[in-house]
């Protein structure tokens, strides 16, 4: 009977061991397999936000790149017209023709019309490069949005003083056209002051405009960072 008992405990403690190794093993598969889950779940999450991050960044400095390519194109029109425009009143000027100065009154309020709205675009421009901002940590394109920040600023400060001296040139021509010569004497100079002002600021202007020309941006976020 001694024996019948024995074994049948080592029997029954067997049976006990290979249940809890059995539990053990299904609580052990239970709990990894919801750690995989969870960790499927939070990459699957991060994955999201950063390819939201990334289509952010990029829909905003697209968007701003095409309002500042939009600046730049109609400042090219307005410095065509200015251009023009400072013709017709030398050759009114040179030739005592009070007829050609029409020439010019015309010329620059064109002139007028397109520095406002490229100062306009230039300003409409930066706030989108401000908000991608928010949607990166990378040096390099923090840089170069602040290059089209810099440049925004540049652009509005260019066009504005151009804007000043297509007035006095056109204030100028007015006067020359009813002969009052002491009026356009100092409207001129005042022209000649705010031109002065120009070229330092399109210097400012320029160098904005190689180093973004420069830096091949787009290119080099076409593939998803690893960290945006």
């Amino acid at each position: 009977m001694a024996r019948e008992f024995t074994r049948n405990m080592l029997i029954m403690l067997a049976a006990i061991m290979i249940g809890v190794v059995v539990i053990t093993y299904f609580i052990a598969d239970i709990i990894n397999r919801s750690t995989i889950e969870n960790i499927t779940i939070q990459h699957n999450v991060e994955m999201v936000d950063l390819n939201s991050r990334y289509e952010n960044f990029t829909d905003y400095c697209l968007q701003g790149s095409i309002k500042m390519d939009s600046a730049r194109e109609v400042r090219e029109i307005a410095n065509y017209y200015f251009d023009f425009a400072l013709y017709w009143f030398n050759n009114a000027l040179a030739k005592s023709d009070k007829n050609l100065t029409g020439q010019c009154i015309a010329n620059c309020t064109n002139a007028m019309g397109q520095y406002q709205t490229a100062y306009q675009n230039f300003g409409k421009a930066r706030p989108y490069f401000e908000t991608a901002r928010n949607f990166t940590s990378r040096a390099q394109y923090l840089e170069v949005i602040g290059y089209y920040v810099g440049f925004s600023y540049a652009g509005q400060n260019v066009t504005m003083l151009r804007y000043n001296a297509s007035d006095y040139l056109r204030r100028a021509a007015e006067n020359l056209s009813f002969g009052h010569m002491e009026n356009v004497t100092a409207l001129m100079e005042n022209f000649t002051m705010v031109e002065q002002m120009v070229q330092g600021a399109t210097q400012t202007y320029t160098e904005y405009r190689y180093q973004i020309d420069g830096y091949l941006f787009f290119s080099e976020i076409r593939e998803i960072p690893d960290q945006t």
